[in-house]
């Protein structure tokens, strides 16, 4: 059964590539694993840009209200609803991952044959739209409605404001329910001219649609700037939130340019247990290291070339089947399309915490030339099975003694876990080993229980080194023996 799953694996690697990655995955940390998070589909291909939002709004949708600012009146065409699977397939084709390896017995040598536009949109009504607003007095508060629109389930207007008081009692007295600290936030969009893309929920048309949740909207323009804003989305949090943008174009990388763009710790090798708990682990990882970097990083989960094509591969390992033409159309990457030139698209996945402290600015991009492939995936490497008495066997089992050791130590960096109850992990190496080998190993350190550092998670966990304890303890007595020989008087 074993041999038979090995050469499955094997077929499945060279089936991909020449240089397939040759591991088995076996878990994702999918955005789902973070509360309070949104995602965003973002697209640039020359000077336009298309963003394409969903959200966890959790609440009566009647309370729903989103304000964003757009640099130009959006045209009806402009805008559109997509459905909310588009996102599920990025997300899981791009999420970090779990692979699997398993090792050869070196005592039986194995032999392996070694081969070579979807939109859909309710009817527009232009009746009823009197509801959305009080018409009378738009010209009281300074606002402007620059466009008015129904798509779907949703009433959308497009605003105009000369100040910020004005546009702030004008959304509330129309019954848009906004952070009492947006005035702060609205002010500086309105000085650069910035127009206002401003949503509510028609609920009678959401119960005659039959979506139980809100769809993504998708809005398209024109603009040198390539950016989002956030800080209205931050002005309604008290804490820090997690956004995934998903991002498309057709050269390379998508990197922020007033925030840096960092790389979370990728292709490490980790302790087998782990497994089990691959959601938190990779929680703690990406907490740990957003606080190593100062809380103020945008983190590179994913990039590489994704052109539709039926040869090469998109991931190592990949986690699912690639986007197709079919959903590429649908996040706006229109070029990939035969139709469109069959132009090539570079995905990036950014996944930004961010709040009011660390990130007072929003969120501005350049596309790169970089087309360098990454993906977030963490190793395990399963230990050889059967008899290991021979003597290639027994060195296997001593560097596996050593490699354990170092995935332990791997994974408290990451994590900061406490690893104290885990050295049974090393230990089951040493009970397959003859006494002579077992008695001749060099006992490594090991994580212990020990003060949590500045760079953990706040449940977590420890581990000072043993070797590193005695050893330093060993360099004070030598330091203490010096420094009295130095001052007693020398016997002749």
């Amino acid at each position: 059964m074993r041999t038979n799953r090995l050469l499955a694996i094997a077929a499945i690697c060279a089936a991909g590539s020449a240089s397939a990655f040759c591991g088995f995955y076996v878990a994702k940390a999918d955005a789902t694993l973070f509360n309070d998070r949104s995602e965003v589909i973002l697209v640039r291909d020359g000077q336009r840009t298309i963003i394409t939002m969903s959200n966890d709004f959790k609440g009566n949708v009647k309370d729903f209200a989103m304000v964003i600012p757009v640099p130009t009146i959006l045209q009806r065409n402009d805008i559109r609803i997509v459905e909310r699977r588009v996102f599920g397939a990025l997300d899981a084709y791009s999420a970090p991952r779990l692979v699997e390896y398993w090792d050869e017995n070196p005592c039986q040598r194995w032999e392996y044959a070694e081969n070579e536009m979807l939109m859909d949109v309710m009817p527009t009504k232009s009746t009823g739209m009197s509801r959305l607003f009080k018409e009378k007095a738009t010209k009281d508060y300074g606002v402007t409605i620059e466009a008015q629109y129904s798509v779907g389930e949703y009433d959308i207007l497009i605003l105009g404001a000369k100040e910020s008081n004005g546009l702030e009692q004008w959304l509330l007295d129309n019954g848009y329910k906004i952070p009492t600290t947006a005035h702060d936030v609205l002010d500086p969009y309105i000085k650069s001219g910035l127009k206002f893309f401003v949503v509510k929920v028609d609920l009678e048309r959401m119960q005659q649609s039959g979506f139980e949740f809100l769809r993504p909207i998708q809005v398209a323009f024109e603009s040198e700037k390539f950016m989002l804003p956030i800080r209205l989305g931050m002005a309604n949090s008290s804490g820090v939130q997690d956004m995934i943008v998903y991002a498309f174009t057709r050269t390379g990388r998508v990197e922020c340019v007033n925030y840096r763009t960092v790389k979370v710790p990728s292709d490490r090798n980790i302790p087998l247990f782990t497994k089990e708990k691959f959601g938190p682990f990779y929680k703690d990882l990406f907490d740990r290291n957003w606080k190593q970097e100062g809380k103020n990083a945008i983190a590179l989960e994913y990039a590489w070339n994704v052109t539709p094509s039926w040869d090469g591969m998109k991931c190592d390992p990949c986690v699912g089947p690639p986007p197709m033409p079919a959903e590429f159309a649908e996040a706006g990457v229109d070029w990939a399309l035969p139709q469109g030139g069959g132009g090539q698209v570079f995905f990036t996945r950014l996944h930004v915490r961010y709040g009011r402290e660390k990130f007072p600015q929003d969120l501005f991009f350049q596309v790169t030339p970089n087309t360098e492939n990454f993906q977030a995936r963490y190793i395990l490497t399963h230990p050889a099975e059967g008899d290991l008495s021979c003597s290639a066997g027994q060195d296997y089992l001593e560097t596996l003694f050593y490699k354990r050791t170092r995935e332990m130590d791997e994974l408290y960096a990451l994590t900061g876990w406490d690893l104290s109850n885990d050295r049974k992990y090393m230990e089951e190496v040493k009970g397959k080993m003859s006494p002579e080998r077992r008695n001749g190993l060099e006992m490594p350190y090991a994580p212990v229980d020990g003060p949590n550092d500045d760079g953990g998670n706040d449940g977590g966990g420890s581990g000072i080194p043993t070797m590193i304890m005695i050893l330093g303890l060993a360099a004070l007595l030598i330091g203490v023996f010096m420094q009295r020989s130095a001052r007693e008087p020398q016997m002749n």
